[in-house]
């Protein structure tokens, strides 16, 4: 081979680069990848032969600590019946009542918003034993009143457990079924 049949390079011109780079920067790759791109003073410093000082690496991310783990609520304490001698004390009026609530005549809304308040003063009172009046409903209604059905269900509410401790339905002397005796929990 001669030095004639070796092909010869031509220089690039600024033209020729600045089509080049446009072109290049128009072509999509094809998978998501990211491009790499060589930043521009590189490119100069291949065609003329300078040196460029290198740049940094970019820094790693700081990592954060993961923010602190906030234990889950407890779970309300269950509720205990109350003991067959301090209901036998109750009936037969050895042991006083704290504090009475009817609910007679009120719609459920009325009636949970009254028996949460009547819980919170009866416990801020000191109150022990309170006796909370449903009805017995209506004998139209088959299955009894809507408040008898409720309020039991209303007084396991964990909403509600910070203040009772147990329910139990009342004696006959105090309304039977249509009443329920409620063991208040201390305040802390």
């Amino acid at each position: 081979m001669t030095a004639d049949d070796k092909p010869r390079r031509r220089s690039v011109s600024d033209e020729d680069r600045a089509l080049w780079r446009s072109v290049a920067r128009s072509v999509m790759p094809l998978k998501r990848k990211r491009a790499r791109r060589d930043p521009p003073e590189a490119s100069v410093a291949a065609e003329t032969g300078k040196t460029v000082p290198a740049r940094r690496a970019p820094a790693a991310p700081v990592r954060q600590a993961p923010p602190p783990k906030v234990p889950p609520p407890k779970a309300p304490p269950p509720l205990m019946p109350i003991d067959r001698r301090l209901k036998q004390r109750l009936a037969r009026g050895l042991v006083e009542i704290d504090a009475r609530l009817d609910l007679h005549g009120r719609t459920q809304s009325e009636a949970h918003a009254a028996l949460l308040r009547f819980l919170h003063r009866a416990q801020r009172d000191a109150a022990r034993t309170v006796l909370v009046i449903t009805g017995k409903g209506g004998v139209s209604s088959g299955g009894g009143g809507v408040l008898k059905r409720q309020v039991p269900l209303w007084l396991g509410l964990p909403e509600l457990r910070a203040y009772v401790l147990g329910v139990e339905t009342a004696h006959a002397a105090h309304g039977g079924d249509g009443a329920l005796y409620v063991r208040l929990r201390r305040r802390r």
